[in-house]
């Protein structure tokens, strides 16, 4: 568009064209539907562009210990440019490819950081490397405004900033890491929660899934590392007053103040899922977490709310993931409260009667709130 934008400048200094009809030509190509790739070329591209670092790295790992650390420190500067050389060449042909080599240039940013990091024994501070890595993808973005890059930085950023916790808190007790996960479990949400409409739809697809992914696993983080005397941790001081409250003032203010900016008005919901998080935390700090059934009730009313969110906002991935949560949160309060109290075969018949029962009923209630939120999405 840009581009655009200069031919017509140039167009009307020529006097070929008056300033109105080069308005009308702009506004007529801003409003016309962008040709966009299908998902087998999409798959194609994506995977090809994994699979050629991967093979890059893979060559030069097998062959690491014949090569010189003159030649080590060429090839890792070598692998960064050849990626962005070649996109250069090829954007303006096949746009798609020169964006995924853009991207393959910063991944091979990150093992040429490391790479190098291990050729001159940098290694006293390895959050640095996540850190100059995270600085090269927003760099890129910068320069390039291509939404790969952009999504990179929204990985890397958090990464260096839990990782530069975890090297600070890594001789305190289990909570130090535990509010780090309840920072973690609060970005997913803000990513899952990302807009649907806007522009760099390809980003906001991209920080949806990064999201949904991370949602669960971060979940159970929470709630499995809140006990500071926990089996799996050995005796370890407390955590510092001062660190303690920084790292809830990252972890919560940071996230909440970002997106109180971006989205204005509709951040409230995350302010409620911050608080759900937060209590779910409180709730975990306790021996065996998986015993305790006030757990289990906490994380159902959290996928209720998901739910209910959903519906509100016609949100169709937010009731199937608020669906698939109450179930597992079921499966697990039945394998751990109630199995064990049942006789082998009672526990398998009723086992396979909530898998029955349980499931069908589940399915009408999702299927019923899609069809509320596409009904409170269209009468907007």
């Amino acid at each position: 568009m840009a581009d655009l934008e200069r031919q017509l400048d140039r167009w009307v200094e020529a006097r070929l064209i008056d300033r109105l009809a080069a308005g009308r030509i702009l506004d007529f190509e801003r409003a016309a539907p962008k040709e966009r790739l299908r998902w087998p070329a999409l798959l194609a591209v994506g995977f090809g562009t994994l699979m050629l670092c991967a093979g890059i790295l893979l060559f030069v790992a097998a062959h690491w210990d014949e090569i010189s650390p003159t030649q080590r420190f060429t090839l890792v500067l070598a692998l960064v440019a050849v990626f962005h050389v070649a996109a250069g060449l090829l954007s303006s042909k096949v746009p798609s490819i020169g964006v995924a080599l853009h991207f393959a240039g910063t991944v091979c940013l990150g093992a040429g950081i490391f790479l190098a990091g291990q050729i001159f024994n940098l290694e006293e501070h390895w959050p640095g490397g996540v850190m100059l890595w995270a600085l090269g993808a927003l760099l890129a973005w910068l320069v390039l405004r291509q939404w790969p890059q952009a999504f990179a930085a929204a990985l890397l950023v958090p990464a260096w900033l839990g990782s530069e916790w975890y090297v600070a808190t890594e001789v305190y007790r289990a909570p130090a890491w535990n509010i780090a996960a309840q920072g973690f479990l609060l970005l997913a949400f803000a990513y899952m929660s990302s807009p649907l409409t806007g522009t760099r739809q390809y980003f906001r697809v991209a920080l949806r899934w990064a999201g949904s992914l991370a949602l669960l696993p971060f979940m159970l983080d929470v709630i499995f590392t809140g006990n500071p005397t926990s089996y799996w941790w050995r005796p370890q001081p407390p955590l510092p007053a001062g660190l303690y409250a920084l790292g809830y003032l990252v972890a919560y203010g940071s996230v909440l103040m970002l997106l109180a900016f971006v989205r204005k008005k509709q951040s409230l919901p995350m302010f409620v899922a911050a608080a759900w998080i937060f209590v779910l935390s409180v709730a975990s700090r306790q021996p065996h977490p998986e015993d305790h059934p006030w757990i289990y009730l906490w994380v159902a009313l959290g996928a209720c709310a998901l739910c209910y969110w959903g519906v509100s906002d016609n949100r169709k991935l937010f009731i199937n993931y608020g669906t698939a949560i109450f179930a597992l949160d079921i499966l697990a309060f039945y394998f751990s409260q109630v199995l064990d109290k049942m006789g082998r075969s009672m526990g398998l018949i009723l086992l396979g009667a909530i898998f029955l029962a349980g499931g069908w009923v589940l399915n009408r209630l999702r299927t019923d709130l899609i069809s509320r939120a596409a009904a409170t999405g269209g009468s907007r």
